[in-house]
Protein backbone atom coordinates (compact mmCIF):
# COMPACT_ATOMS: atom_id res chain seq x y z
CA UNK A 1 0.00 0.00 0.00
CA UNK A 2 1.51 3.31 -1.12
CA UNK A 3 1.49 6.67 1.15
CA UNK A 4 -1.35 7.87 -0.15
CA UNK A 5 -3.34 4.60 1.39
CA UNK A 6 -1.99 5.24 4.44
CA UNK A 7 -3.29 8.39 4.36
CA UNK A 8 -6.92 7.45 3.93
CA UNK A 9 -6.65 5.28 6.40
CA UNK A 10 -4.98 7.23 9.58
CA UNK A 11 -8.20 10.11 8.06
CA UNK A 12 -10.55 7.76 8.10
CA UNK A 13 -9.88 6.77 11.78
CA UNK A 14 -9.36 10.22 12.88
CA UNK A 15 -12.85 11.28 11.52
CA UNK A 16 -14.05 8.27 13.40
CA UNK A 17 -12.20 8.92 16.46
CA UNK A 18 -13.97 12.72 16.31
CA UNK A 19 -17.35 11.49 15.96
CA UNK A 20 -16.78 9.58 19.32
CA UNK A 21 -15.84 12.55 21.48
CA UNK A 22 -18.58 14.38 22.82
CA UNK A 23 -20.08 17.15 21.21
CA UNK A 24 -18.40 20.47 21.09
CA UNK A 25 -20.46 23.55 19.96
CA UNK A 26 -21.76 26.95 21.37
CA UNK A 27 -24.27 27.57 19.05
CA UNK A 28 -26.76 27.38 22.28
CA UNK A 29 -24.79 29.81 24.53
CA UNK A 30 -23.77 32.96 21.86
CA UNK A 31 -25.88 35.68 21.72
CA UNK A 32 -28.29 36.43 18.71
CA UNK A 33 -25.75 39.29 17.15
CA UNK A 34 -23.17 36.52 17.31
CA UNK A 35 -25.20 34.14 15.52
CA UNK A 36 -26.48 35.84 13.03
CA UNK A 37 -23.47 37.31 12.16
CA UNK A 38 -21.69 33.52 11.91
CA UNK A 39 -24.46 32.79 9.85
CA UNK A 40 -24.85 35.67 7.57
CA UNK A 41 -28.87 35.86 8.56
CA UNK A 42 -31.32 37.88 9.91
CA UNK A 43 -33.64 36.07 12.62
CA UNK A 44 -36.35 38.30 11.51
CA UNK A 45 -36.80 37.90 7.73
CA UNK A 46 -34.43 35.14 7.30
CA UNK A 47 -31.59 34.44 4.33
CA UNK A 48 -31.77 36.43 1.04
CA UNK A 49 -32.15 34.87 -1.93
CA UNK A 50 -28.55 35.74 -3.05
CA UNK A 51 -26.95 34.67 0.43
CA UNK A 52 -28.90 30.89 0.48
CA UNK A 53 -27.32 30.75 -3.30
CA UNK A 54 -24.03 31.21 -2.10
CA UNK A 55 -24.18 28.90 1.48
CA UNK A 56 -25.89 26.18 -0.31
CA UNK A 57 -23.20 26.18 -3.21
CA UNK A 58 -20.60 25.97 -0.11
CA UNK A 59 -22.78 23.68 2.47
CA UNK A 60 -23.91 21.44 0.22
CA UNK A 61 -27.53 20.03 0.27
CA UNK A 62 -29.63 18.93 4.09
CA UNK A 63 -28.94 14.93 3.64
CA UNK A 64 -27.24 12.68 5.04
CA UNK A 65 -24.71 11.21 3.33
CA UNK A 66 -25.69 7.35 2.11
CA UNK A 67 -23.65 4.58 2.77
CA UNK A 68 -21.67 2.86 0.16
CA UNK A 69 -24.14 0.50 -1.72
CA UNK A 70 -22.56 -2.58 -3.30
CA UNK A 71 -24.07 -2.75 -7.02
CA UNK A 72 -26.75 -5.39 -7.07
CA UNK A 73 -24.58 -7.48 -9.98
CA UNK A 74 -22.02 -8.07 -7.33
CA UNK A 75 -24.61 -8.98 -4.88
CA UNK A 76 -26.16 -11.55 -7.62
CA UNK A 77 -22.36 -12.60 -8.41
CA UNK A 78 -21.80 -13.09 -4.36
CA UNK A 79 -24.44 -15.45 -4.15
CA UNK A 80 -23.67 -17.10 -6.75
CA UNK A 81 -20.05 -17.89 -6.46
CA UNK A 82 -19.12 -17.10 -2.80
CA UNK A 83 -18.66 -19.24 0.24
CA UNK A 84 -20.10 -23.25 -0.38
CA UNK A 85 -21.00 -22.51 -3.74
CA UNK A 86 -17.55 -22.33 -5.50
CA UNK A 87 -16.78 -25.47 -4.20
CA UNK A 88 -19.55 -26.98 -6.07
CA UNK A 89 -18.57 -24.82 -9.00
CA UNK A 90 -15.31 -26.14 -8.79
CA UNK A 91 -17.11 -29.58 -8.67
CA UNK A 92 -19.58 -28.85 -11.67
CA UNK A 93 -16.11 -27.92 -14.13
CA UNK A 94 -14.56 -31.08 -12.81
CA UNK A 95 -17.21 -32.81 -13.99
CA UNK A 96 -17.75 -31.47 -17.52
CA UNK A 97 -13.62 -31.22 -17.79
CA UNK A 98 -14.06 -35.48 -16.72
CA UNK A 99 -17.01 -36.44 -19.16
CA UNK A 100 -14.92 -34.59 -22.04
CA UNK A 101 -11.59 -36.51 -21.50
CA UNK A 102 -14.13 -39.56 -21.52
CA UNK A 103 -15.71 -38.03 -24.87
CA UNK A 104 -12.51 -37.62 -26.56
CA UNK A 105 -11.23 -41.32 -25.50
CA UNK A 106 -14.75 -43.48 -25.87
CA UNK A 107 -16.97 -43.73 -28.91
CA UNK A 108 -20.16 -43.96 -26.75
CA UNK A 109 -18.79 -42.76 -23.04
CA UNK A 110 -20.62 -42.84 -20.13
CA UNK A 111 -22.97 -39.54 -19.17
CA UNK A 112 -22.73 -40.14 -15.25
CA UNK A 113 -20.17 -37.00 -14.78
CA UNK A 114 -22.01 -34.90 -17.21
CA UNK A 115 -25.00 -35.32 -15.88
CA UNK A 116 -23.44 -34.69 -12.22
CA UNK A 117 -22.18 -31.80 -13.59
CA UNK A 118 -25.54 -30.19 -14.69
CA UNK A 119 -27.40 -31.13 -11.41
CA UNK A 120 -24.47 -29.08 -9.44
CA UNK A 121 -24.79 -26.50 -11.52
CA UNK A 122 -28.85 -26.56 -11.53
CA UNK A 123 -28.18 -26.76 -7.45
CA UNK A 124 -26.06 -23.65 -7.49
CA UNK A 125 -27.51 -21.70 -9.63
CA UNK A 126 -31.02 -22.16 -8.10
CA UNK A 127 -30.03 -21.27 -4.69
CA UNK A 128 -27.98 -18.40 -5.38
CA UNK A 129 -31.03 -17.07 -7.50
CA UNK A 130 -33.24 -17.69 -4.42
CA UNK A 131 -31.06 -16.29 -1.63
CA UNK A 132 -30.51 -13.41 -4.05
CA UNK A 133 -34.19 -12.72 -4.14
CA UNK A 134 -34.73 -13.15 -0.81
CA UNK A 135 -32.08 -10.57 0.63
CA UNK A 136 -33.36 -8.32 -2.40
CA UNK A 137 -36.66 -7.99 -0.89
CA UNK A 138 -35.82 -7.45 2.47
CA UNK A 139 -33.56 -4.76 1.07
CA UNK A 140 -36.14 -2.94 -0.96
CA UNK A 141 -38.23 -2.95 2.59
CA UNK A 142 -35.18 -1.36 4.67
CA UNK A 143 -35.19 1.09 1.49
CA UNK A 144 -38.54 2.10 2.01
CA UNK A 145 -37.63 3.41 5.49
CA UNK A 146 -36.18 6.15 3.97
CA UNK A 147 -39.68 8.01 3.39
CA UNK A 148 -39.53 8.56 7.58
CA UNK A 149 -37.07 11.43 6.84
CA UNK A 150 -38.84 14.91 6.72
CA UNK A 151 -39.64 15.62 3.07
CA UNK A 152 -40.72 19.42 3.54
CA UNK A 153 -40.46 22.68 5.63
CA UNK A 154 -41.71 25.85 6.17
CA UNK A 155 -38.93 28.62 5.94
CA UNK A 156 -38.46 32.46 5.43
CA UNK A 157 -36.36 33.77 3.34
CA UNK A 158 -35.95 37.87 2.30
CA UNK A 159 -39.31 37.88 4.25
CA UNK A 160 -41.32 35.82 2.43
CA UNK A 161 -42.46 32.70 3.57
CA UNK A 162 -42.68 29.40 1.51
CA UNK A 163 -42.37 25.72 2.04
CA UNK A 164 -39.01 23.99 0.16
CA UNK A 165 -38.22 20.44 -0.28
CA UNK A 166 -35.86 19.86 3.14
CA UNK A 167 -32.73 18.46 1.54
CA UNK A 168 -32.68 22.18 0.66
CA UNK A 169 -32.35 24.17 3.57
CA UNK A 170 -29.16 25.63 4.56
CA UNK A 171 -27.14 27.04 7.19
CA UNK A 172 -28.69 30.71 8.51
CA UNK A 173 -32.37 29.24 7.40
CA UNK A 174 -34.87 30.52 9.39
CA UNK A 175 -38.23 28.00 9.60
CA UNK A 176 -41.17 27.73 11.06
CA UNK A 177 -42.24 24.55 12.99
CA UNK A 178 -45.43 23.24 14.16
CA UNK A 179 -46.83 20.03 16.31
CA UNK A 180 -46.21 16.81 13.89
CA UNK A 181 -44.09 18.02 12.14
CA UNK A 182 -40.43 16.34 11.94
CA UNK A 183 -37.06 18.62 12.50
CA UNK A 184 -35.74 19.17 8.80
CA UNK A 185 -32.33 20.50 10.60
CA UNK A 186 -30.96 20.65 14.21
CA UNK A 187 -31.76 24.46 14.91
CA UNK A 188 -31.92 27.07 17.52
CA UNK A 189 -35.46 27.89 18.96
CA UNK A 190 -36.24 32.00 18.30
CA UNK A 191 -39.47 32.07 19.45
CA UNK A 192 -41.86 29.35 20.45
CA UNK A 193 -45.34 28.56 22.09
CA UNK A 194 -45.78 25.69 24.21
CA UNK A 195 -43.40 23.54 22.03
CA UNK A 196 -42.67 20.63 22.68
CA UNK A 197 -40.48 17.58 21.08
CA UNK A 198 -39.98 13.70 21.31
CA UNK A 199 -36.51 13.05 21.99
CA UNK A 200 -36.21 9.64 23.02
CA UNK A 201 -34.01 8.81 19.57
CA UNK A 202 -31.53 10.66 21.24
CA UNK A 203 -31.79 11.01 25.28
CA UNK A 204 -34.03 7.93 25.67
CA UNK A 205 -36.39 10.42 27.42
CA UNK A 206 -40.30 9.29 27.07
CA UNK A 207 -41.72 12.52 27.72
CA UNK A 208 -42.03 14.88 25.63
CA UNK A 209 -39.74 18.08 26.16
CA UNK A 210 -40.66 21.65 26.36
CA UNK A 211 -38.34 23.76 24.42
CA UNK A 212 -37.44 27.74 24.72
CA UNK A 213 -35.25 30.38 23.48
CA UNK A 214 -33.11 30.87 26.67
CA UNK A 215 -29.98 28.66 26.99
CA UNK A 216 -30.77 26.14 30.64
CA UNK A 217 -27.99 23.73 30.01
CA UNK A 218 -24.04 24.13 28.80
CA UNK A 219 -24.59 20.52 27.16
CA UNK A 220 -26.19 21.27 23.62
CA UNK A 221 -28.22 17.84 24.57
CA UNK A 222 -30.07 19.01 27.36
CA UNK A 223 -30.50 22.60 26.40
CA UNK A 224 -33.86 24.12 25.93
CA UNK A 225 -33.37 26.15 22.87
CA UNK A 226 -32.26 23.45 20.94
CA UNK A 227 -34.02 20.92 18.64
CA UNK A 228 -32.37 18.17 16.15
CA UNK A 229 -32.88 16.58 13.04
CA UNK A 230 -35.48 13.92 12.78
CA UNK A 231 -37.01 14.50 15.95
CA UNK A 232 -40.90 14.92 16.35
CA UNK A 233 -42.33 18.22 17.22
CA UNK A 234 -44.98 17.03 19.42
CA UNK A 235 -47.32 19.86 20.25
CA UNK A 236 -46.60 23.67 20.10
CA UNK A 237 -44.97 26.01 17.35
CA UNK A 238 -41.58 27.12 16.84
CA UNK A 239 -40.00 30.00 14.81
CA UNK A 240 -36.20 28.79 14.62
CA UNK A 241 -32.73 29.06 12.44
CA UNK A 242 -30.90 26.50 11.02
CA UNK A 243 -27.49 25.99 12.86
CA UNK A 244 -26.28 22.64 11.59
CA UNK A 245 -27.24 20.85 8.20
CA UNK A 246 -26.93 16.63 6.82
CA UNK A 247 -24.20 14.84 8.23
CA UNK A 248 -23.46 17.80 10.38
CA UNK A 249 -26.08 17.68 12.60
CA UNK A 250 -26.42 15.34 16.12
CA UNK A 251 -28.25 12.39 14.45
CA UNK A 252 -25.85 12.83 11.29
CA UNK A 253 -22.63 12.14 13.54
CA UNK A 254 -24.72 8.84 14.97
CA UNK A 255 -25.31 7.62 11.22
CA UNK A 256 -21.79 8.44 9.82
CA UNK A 257 -20.53 6.46 12.98
CA UNK A 258 -22.45 3.65 12.50
CA UNK A 259 -22.32 3.46 8.78
CA UNK A 260 -17.89 2.92 9.82
CA UNK A 261 -18.33 -0.17 11.39
CA UNK A 262 -16.92 -2.99 9.48
CA UNK A 263 -18.70 -6.17 8.62
CA UNK A 264 -17.56 -9.09 9.98
CA UNK A 265 -18.83 -12.73 8.84
CA UNK A 266 -21.50 -14.06 10.46
CA UNK A 267 -20.56 -16.88 12.89
CA UNK A 268 -22.21 -19.76 9.76
CA UNK A 269 -20.05 -18.23 7.54
CA UNK A 270 -16.97 -18.58 9.21
CA UNK A 271 -17.93 -22.18 9.70
CA UNK A 272 -18.73 -23.19 6.26
CA UNK A 273 -14.92 -21.37 4.91
CA UNK A 274 -14.03 -23.55 7.35
CA UNK A 275 -15.27 -26.55 6.52
CA UNK A 276 -14.99 -26.01 2.57
CA UNK A 277 -11.03 -26.06 3.88
CA UNK A 278 -11.23 -29.13 5.54
CA UNK A 279 -13.38 -30.89 2.53
CA UNK A 280 -10.96 -29.32 -0.20
CA UNK A 281 -7.72 -30.53 1.50
CA UNK A 282 -9.33 -34.29 2.20
CA UNK A 283 -10.91 -34.62 -1.15
CA UNK A 284 -7.54 -33.16 -3.18
CA UNK A 285 -5.37 -35.23 -0.99
CA UNK A 286 -8.00 -38.98 -1.89
CA UNK A 287 -7.86 -38.04 -5.21
CA UNK A 288 -4.06 -37.06 -5.90
CA UNK A 289 -3.04 -40.38 -3.60
CA UNK A 290 -5.61 -42.71 -5.81
CA UNK A 291 -3.99 -41.10 -9.49
CA UNK A 292 -0.84 -41.87 -8.23
CA UNK A 293 -2.26 -45.36 -7.26
CA UNK A 294 -3.74 -45.56 -10.83
CA UNK A 295 -0.35 -44.90 -11.68
CA UNK A 296 1.10 -47.90 -10.11
CA UNK A 297 -1.73 -50.44 -10.72
CA UNK A 298 -0.46 -49.96 -14.88
CA UNK A 299 -3.72 -47.44 -15.70
CA UNK A 300 -4.25 -45.39 -18.59
CA UNK A 301 -3.06 -41.90 -17.57
CA UNK A 302 -6.23 -40.36 -19.21
CA UNK A 303 -8.23 -43.38 -16.73
CA UNK A 304 -6.12 -41.58 -13.78
CA UNK A 305 -7.19 -38.45 -14.56
CA UNK A 306 -11.00 -39.29 -14.45
CA UNK A 307 -10.43 -41.32 -11.66
CA UNK A 308 -8.77 -38.18 -10.03
CA UNK A 309 -11.81 -35.85 -10.85
CA UNK A 310 -14.53 -38.83 -9.54
CA UNK A 311 -11.99 -39.01 -6.37
CA UNK A 312 -12.63 -35.18 -5.71
CA UNK A 313 -16.21 -34.69 -6.77
CA UNK A 314 -17.65 -37.87 -4.59
CA UNK A 315 -16.05 -35.34 -1.68
CA UNK A 316 -18.15 -32.80 -2.05
CA UNK A 317 -21.68 -32.65 -0.31
CA UNK A 318 -23.75 -31.63 -3.60
CA UNK A 319 -26.94 -31.24 -1.33
CA UNK A 320 -25.16 -29.09 1.48
CA UNK A 321 -25.70 -25.83 0.09
CA UNK A 322 -29.55 -26.36 -1.06
CA UNK A 323 -29.91 -27.34 2.64
CA UNK A 324 -28.26 -25.06 4.04
CA UNK A 325 -30.46 -22.12 2.25
CA UNK A 326 -34.01 -23.74 2.39
CA UNK A 327 -33.13 -24.34 6.31
CA UNK A 328 -32.30 -20.25 6.96
CA UNK A 329 -35.69 -19.52 4.24
CA UNK A 330 -38.14 -21.16 6.14
CA UNK A 331 -36.53 -19.76 9.80
CA UNK A 332 -36.43 -16.46 8.10
CA UNK A 333 -40.13 -16.67 6.78
CA UNK A 334 -41.10 -17.74 10.59
CA UNK A 335 -39.12 -14.50 11.94
CA UNK A 336 -41.01 -12.44 9.36
CA UNK A 337 -44.32 -13.40 10.63
CA UNK A 338 -43.35 -12.24 14.09
CA UNK A 339 -42.77 -9.06 12.44
CA UNK A 340 -39.17 -9.54 12.23
CA UNK A 341 -37.64 -8.77 9.52
CA UNK A 342 -34.46 -10.45 8.53
CA UNK A 343 -31.51 -8.46 6.29
CA UNK A 344 -29.43 -11.53 5.81
CA UNK A 345 -30.55 -15.36 5.70
CA UNK A 346 -26.72 -15.73 7.49
CA UNK A 347 -27.92 -13.49 9.96
CA UNK A 348 -31.12 -16.26 11.01
CA UNK A 349 -28.29 -18.31 12.71
CA UNK A 350 -26.25 -15.78 13.90
CA UNK A 351 -29.19 -15.07 16.02
CA UNK A 352 -28.79 -18.01 18.01
CA UNK A 353 -25.10 -17.91 18.28
CA UNK A 354 -25.81 -14.68 20.12
CA UNK A 355 -24.69 -14.56 24.10
CA UNK A 356 -25.73 -11.26 24.74
CA UNK A 357 -28.71 -8.32 23.22
CA UNK A 358 -28.66 -4.82 23.99
CA UNK A 359 -32.16 -3.44 23.69
CA UNK A 360 -34.21 -0.66 24.41
CA UNK A 361 -36.13 -2.81 27.26
CA UNK A 362 -39.06 -0.85 28.19
CA UNK A 363 -41.70 -0.74 25.84
CA UNK A 364 -39.95 -3.17 23.64
CA UNK A 365 -39.04 -6.51 25.79
CA UNK A 366 -41.57 -5.28 28.26
CA UNK A 367 -45.47 -3.74 28.27
CA UNK A 368 -43.40 -0.49 29.95
CA UNK A 369 -45.87 -0.76 32.94
CA UNK A 370 -44.48 -0.93 36.06
CA UNK A 371 -45.49 -1.90 39.91
CA UNK A 372 -43.68 -1.31 43.31
CA UNK A 373 -42.24 -4.29 44.11
CA UNK A 374 -40.34 -3.98 47.46
CA UNK A 375 -39.62 -1.02 49.87
CA UNK A 376 -37.32 -0.31 51.91
CA UNK A 377 -37.20 1.81 55.02
CA UNK A 378 -36.35 1.94 58.79
CA UNK A 379 -33.27 -0.73 57.26
CA UNK A 380 -36.10 -3.27 56.31
CA UNK A 381 -37.52 -4.50 53.16
CA UNK A 382 -40.46 -4.76 52.36
CA UNK A 383 -42.93 -6.18 49.41
CA UNK A 384 -45.84 -4.08 47.80
CA UNK A 385 -49.07 -4.52 46.27
CA UNK A 386 -48.28 -6.03 42.83
CA UNK A 387 -51.72 -7.89 42.34
CA UNK A 388 -54.29 -6.22 41.29
CA UNK A 389 -57.48 -6.51 43.63
CA UNK A 390 -55.00 -8.17 46.11
CA UNK A 391 -53.23 -6.43 49.55
CA UNK A 392 -49.88 -8.64 49.93
CA UNK A 393 -47.87 -6.02 51.21
CA UNK A 394 -46.49 -6.51 54.39
CA UNK A 395 -45.40 -2.74 54.98
CA UNK A 396 -47.51 -0.55 57.61
CA UNK A 397 -48.62 3.24 56.40
CA UNK A 398 -49.07 4.02 59.77
CA UNK A 399 -45.17 3.88 60.81
CA UNK A 400 -44.00 7.41 60.77
CA UNK A 401 -40.90 6.74 58.00
CA UNK A 402 -43.46 5.28 55.58
CA UNK A 403 -45.50 7.98 56.07
CA UNK A 404 -42.83 9.97 55.00
CA UNK A 405 -42.03 7.65 52.23
CA UNK A 406 -45.59 8.06 50.82
CA UNK A 407 -45.76 11.71 51.17
CA UNK A 408 -42.71 11.93 48.89
CA UNK A 409 -43.54 9.85 46.35
CA UNK A 410 -47.03 11.47 46.54
CA UNK A 411 -45.48 15.15 45.84
CA UNK A 412 -42.57 14.41 43.61
CA UNK A 413 -44.48 12.91 41.36
CA UNK A 414 -46.13 14.22 37.93
CA UNK A 415 -48.33 11.08 36.92
CA UNK A 416 -51.85 11.79 37.44
CA UNK A 417 -54.42 9.13 37.04
CA UNK A 418 -56.81 9.35 33.35
CA UNK A 419 -61.04 9.91 33.60
CA UNK A 420 -63.41 7.56 34.04
CA UNK A 421 -61.76 4.85 35.50
CA UNK A 422 -63.92 4.72 38.56
CA UNK A 423 -64.69 1.15 38.64
CA UNK A 424 -61.06 0.13 37.54
CA UNK A 425 -58.74 -0.88 39.90
CA UNK A 426 -56.00 0.47 40.99
CA UNK A 427 -52.93 -1.42 39.61
CA UNK A 428 -54.58 -1.55 36.40
CA UNK A 429 -55.62 1.96 35.76
CA UNK A 430 -54.41 3.91 32.93
CA UNK A 431 -52.17 6.97 34.02
CA UNK A 432 -50.34 9.96 32.41
CA UNK A 433 -46.61 10.08 33.28
CA UNK A 434 -43.41 8.42 33.02
CA UNK A 435 -44.09 4.72 33.89
CA UNK A 436 -41.65 4.77 37.16
CA UNK A 437 -43.83 7.51 38.46
CA UNK A 438 -46.85 5.89 37.24
CA UNK A 439 -46.30 2.61 39.41
CA UNK A 440 -45.30 4.92 42.19
CA UNK A 441 -48.79 7.02 41.78
CA UNK A 442 -50.43 3.42 41.72
CA UNK A 443 -48.40 2.07 45.01
CA UNK A 444 -49.18 5.53 47.54
CA UNK A 445 -52.95 5.65 45.68
CA UNK A 446 -53.43 2.28 47.57
CA UNK A 447 -52.61 3.15 50.93
CA UNK A 448 -53.74 6.67 51.10
CA UNK A 449 -57.05 5.14 50.57
CA UNK A 450 -56.84 2.76 53.33
CA UNK A 451 -55.68 5.78 55.15
CA UNK A 452 -59.44 7.57 54.10
CA UNK A 453 -58.00 10.07 51.89
CA UNK A 454 -56.61 10.33 48.19
CA UNK A 455 -53.30 11.49 46.08
CA UNK A 456 -55.31 14.41 45.15
CA UNK A 457 -56.09 15.48 48.41
CA UNK A 458 -52.87 15.04 50.22
CA UNK A 459 -51.07 17.27 46.52
CA UNK A 460 -54.10 19.85 47.42
CA UNK A 461 -53.03 20.17 50.96
CA UNK A 462 -49.16 20.71 49.77
CA UNK A 463 -49.47 23.48 46.86
CA UNK A 464 -46.50 22.74 44.79
CA UNK A 465 -44.31 26.02 44.34
CA UNK A 466 -41.47 25.22 42.22
CA UNK A 467 -40.28 22.16 40.16
CA UNK A 468 -37.12 21.06 38.58
CA UNK A 469 -38.33 18.50 36.55
CA UNK A 470 -36.23 15.25 36.25
CA UNK A 471 -33.29 15.28 33.80
CA UNK A 472 -30.70 12.69 32.17
CA UNK A 473 -27.85 15.21 33.54
CA UNK A 474 -29.07 15.58 37.36
CA UNK A 475 -30.81 12.39 37.46
CA UNK A 476 -32.96 13.29 39.82
CA UNK A 477 -36.66 15.66 40.67
CA UNK A 478 -36.85 18.14 43.02
CA UNK A 479 -40.13 20.54 44.41
CA UNK A 480 -41.33 22.61 47.29
CA UNK A 481 -44.43 22.63 48.90
CA UNK A 482 -46.02 25.28 50.97
CA UNK A 483 -47.64 23.29 53.73
CA UNK A 484 -51.13 23.85 55.52
CA UNK A 485 -49.74 22.65 59.22
CA UNK A 486 -46.48 25.01 59.18
CA UNK A 487 -45.04 28.28 57.82
CA UNK A 488 -42.23 26.24 56.57
CA UNK A 489 -42.16 24.64 53.32
CA UNK A 490 -41.67 21.14 52.19
CA UNK A 491 -38.84 20.27 49.98
CA UNK A 492 -38.93 16.76 48.55
CA UNK A 493 -36.52 14.67 46.01
CA UNK A 494 -36.72 11.40 44.44
CA UNK A 495 -34.17 10.11 41.49
CA UNK A 496 -31.26 8.18 41.45
CA UNK A 497 -30.09 6.37 44.80
CA UNK A 498 -26.56 7.49 44.53
CA UNK A 499 -27.41 11.18 43.52
CA UNK A 500 -29.66 11.12 46.59
CA UNK A 501 -27.50 9.64 48.72
CA UNK A 502 -24.54 11.75 48.35
CA UNK A 503 -26.88 15.03 49.47
CA UNK A 504 -27.90 12.95 52.62
CA UNK A 505 -26.70 13.89 56.15
CA UNK A 506 -29.12 12.41 57.76
CA UNK A 507 -31.78 9.53 57.79
CA UNK A 508 -35.19 9.09 59.06
CA UNK A 509 -35.49 5.76 61.51
CA UNK A 510 -38.33 4.88 63.46
CA UNK A 511 -39.47 8.19 63.11
CA UNK A 512 -36.72 10.23 64.68
CA UNK A 513 -33.71 12.32 62.22
CA UNK A 514 -30.30 11.06 63.06
CA UNK A 515 -27.41 11.74 61.77
CA UNK A 516 -25.65 9.42 58.37
CA UNK A 517 -21.56 10.40 58.46
CA UNK A 518 -19.44 8.95 55.52
CA UNK A 519 -18.57 6.04 57.48
CA UNK A 520 -22.21 5.21 58.96
CA UNK A 521 -23.57 2.29 59.02
CA UNK A 522 -26.87 2.94 57.70
CA UNK A 523 -24.89 3.77 54.38
CA UNK A 524 -23.59 0.34 54.01
CA UNK A 525 -26.93 -1.09 54.78
CA UNK A 526 -28.63 0.91 52.44
CA UNK A 527 -26.03 -0.49 49.47
CA UNK A 528 -26.23 -3.82 50.75
CA UNK A 529 -30.34 -3.61 50.18
CA UNK A 530 -29.76 -1.69 47.22
CA UNK A 531 -27.44 -4.16 45.46
CA UNK A 532 -29.65 -6.84 46.53
CA UNK A 533 -32.85 -5.49 44.89
CA UNK A 534 -30.70 -4.67 41.45
CA UNK A 535 -29.83 -8.37 41.44
CA UNK A 536 -33.58 -8.73 40.86
CA UNK A 537 -33.37 -6.67 38.08
CA UNK A 538 -35.49 -4.35 39.82
CA UNK A 539 -35.11 -0.32 39.33
CA UNK A 540 -34.43 1.53 42.54
CA UNK A 541 -36.11 5.37 43.08
CA UNK A 542 -34.51 7.22 46.66
CA UNK A 543 -36.60 9.59 48.30
CA UNK A 544 -35.42 12.50 50.23
CA UNK A 545 -37.22 15.31 52.29
CA UNK A 546 -36.30 18.70 54.63
CA UNK A 547 -38.61 21.35 56.31
CA UNK A 548 -36.75 24.62 55.34
CA UNK A 549 -38.25 27.90 56.35
CA UNK A 550 -37.67 30.43 52.97
CA UNK A 551 -37.39 33.79 53.36
CA UNK A 552 -37.63 34.39 49.36
CA UNK A 553 -39.70 33.03 46.43
CA UNK A 554 -38.39 29.95 45.69
CA UNK A 555 -36.65 29.87 41.83
CA UNK A 556 -35.95 26.59 39.80
CA UNK A 557 -32.49 26.18 38.16
CA UNK A 558 -29.35 24.28 38.11
CA UNK A 559 -27.68 26.46 40.39
CA UNK A 560 -30.21 25.95 43.02
CA UNK A 561 -29.59 22.32 43.05
CA UNK A 562 -26.27 22.37 43.66
CA UNK A 563 -26.97 24.12 47.40
CA UNK A 564 -28.77 21.00 48.08
CA UNK A 565 -27.52 19.64 50.77
CA UNK A 566 -27.99 18.28 54.41
CA UNK A 567 -31.21 16.31 53.01
CA UNK A 568 -33.20 13.58 55.62
CA UNK A 569 -32.71 10.38 53.64
CA UNK A 570 -36.30 8.64 53.89
CA UNK A 571 -36.45 5.57 51.77
CA UNK A 572 -36.22 4.33 48.67
CA UNK A 573 -38.89 2.30 46.28
CA UNK A 574 -37.98 -0.43 43.99
CA UNK A 575 -40.45 -1.05 41.36
CA UNK A 576 -40.16 -4.20 38.50
CA UNK A 577 -41.64 -4.97 34.84
CA UNK A 578 -44.41 -7.23 34.25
Amino acid sequence: MGKDGFKKLDKKKEDINDLKKEMDMDWHRIDWDELQRRLETNIESGLTKEKYAEIFEREGPNSLTPPKTTPEWIKFCKQLFGGFSTLLWIGAILCFFAYGIQASKYIDPAEDNLYLGAVLTFVVVVTGVFAYYQEAKSAAIMDSFKKMVPQSATVVRGGETTVVDAVNLTLGDVIEVKGGDKLPADVRIIECSTFKVDNSSLTGESEPQSRSAECTNDNPIETKNLAFFSTNAVEGSAKAVVVSCGDNTVMGRIASLASSLGNDQTPIAVEIEHFIHIISGVAVFLGVTFFFLAFILKYNWLEAVVFLIGIIVANVPEGLLATVTVCLTLTAKRMAKKNCLVKNLEAVETLGSTSTICSDKTGTLTQNRMTVAHVWYDLKICKGDTVPGAKDRDFDPKEPSCRALLKVASLCNRAIFLADQDDVLILSKNCQGDASESALLKAVEICWKDEGTTTIAVRAANKKVVEIPFNSTNKYQVSVHEQTDSDQHLLVMKGAPERILDRCTHILHNGEVKEMPEDSEYRVKFQSAYEELGGLGERASDSATRRWMLRSSPRASNSTTKRLTSLWRVSFLSVSWP
